[in-house]
């Protein structure tokens, strides 16, 4: 069982930036898949990036590729999403994702543990 929380959400302007991160519980940690998804209003949750278990491989979303990084420190059970140059359009509630198997997956439905989700809201 992995237990997940996000933090660092916020109200941010245009072209700034923010750092989330997603505290996991669990001593298998090092060994998921993570990935970071995003829901706006009125719209379906979203793949934005995930990162495998020893963080060699990652992959991004076409809309937040150059601006979003995500990386991972196993010996904290974290991983963060840095986000530059924020749009009005990146305003959603961004959840973190975990799971045991291996390798890069873009699905929800593939991921077997959730967060509760942190606020951004990037104002014009």
């Amino acid at each position: 069982q992995v237990q997940l929380v996000e933090s660092g959400g916020g109200l941010v302007q245009a072209g700034g930036s923010l750092r989330l991160s997603c505290a996991a519980s669990g001593r298998t940690f090092s060994r998921y898949t993570m990935a970071w998804f995003r829901q706006a209003p009125g719209k379906e949750r979203e793949f934005v990036s995930s990162i495998t278990w020893g963080g060699g491989t990652t992959t991004y979303a076409d809309s937040v590729k150059g601006r979003f990084t995500i990386s991972r420190a196993n010996a904290k059970n974290t991983v963060y999403l840095q986000m530059n140059s924020l749009k009005p359009e990146d305003t959603a509630v961004y959840y973190c994702a975990a799971d045991p198997g291996v390798g890069i997956r873009r699905q929800k439905n593939e991921y077997a543990y959730w967060g509760r989700g942190t606020q951004v809201t990037v104002s014009s």
